[in-house]
């Protein structure tokens, strides 16, 4: 099955900030139908990069089964660590963005290549805010998580 997923983050520039993550996963089932969930969380002291691994580490967790996915973030990170093999550079290095992200960090990374292992993923770079128009959904679903005061975790509505 072939899967498209759209994520996106939002930290409001400080790491000691609220933060949140919008994320839509889109696919066709066996009778042609279209499929459509979101999921929108908000996380509190973290960065804006955390938050779109969290935005995609939700959506290939959502899948059931190995699927062909195609996962668009506006996060050149992401996507450079996925297809240029930064990952490995960063964990060493600890991909220091504050006290406490070193280990955070790795911890998220490690989730994401379980998440991902199953599938076949191809990780593209859509420019940010005026680019796919899903993606501005997904701008406003991080927005949201990130401006809630009342925040619920992997939130999803069909």
């Amino acid at each position: 099955m072939k899967v498209t997923i759209y994520t996106d983050g939002a930290a409001r520039g400080n790491p000691d900030g609220p933060g949140g993550y919008g994320t839509i996963l889109s696919y066709v089932d066996s009778t042609g139908k279209e499929h459509i969930r979101e999921f929108s969380a908000g996380y509190k002291k973290t960065t804006n990069n955390r938050m779109e691994l969290m935005a995609a580490i939700v959506g290939l967790e959502a899948l059931t089964k190995p699927c062909e996915v195609t996962l668009y973030s506006d996060s050149q990170y992401l996507v450079k660590a996925f297809n240029e093999h930064w990952i490995d550079g960063w964990i060493k290095k600890g991909w220091k963005r504050g006290k406490n992200e070193p280990v955070k960090n790795v911890d998220l990374w490690k989730r994401m290549m379980k998440a991902k292992e199953p599938h076949q993923v191809n990780f593209c770079w859509v420019k940010g805010h005026n680019g796919h128009p899903q993606n501005e959904r997904c701008d406003v679903l991080a927005t949201t998580a990130a401006d809630g005061t009342n925040l619920l975790d992997d939130v999803v509505v069909e």
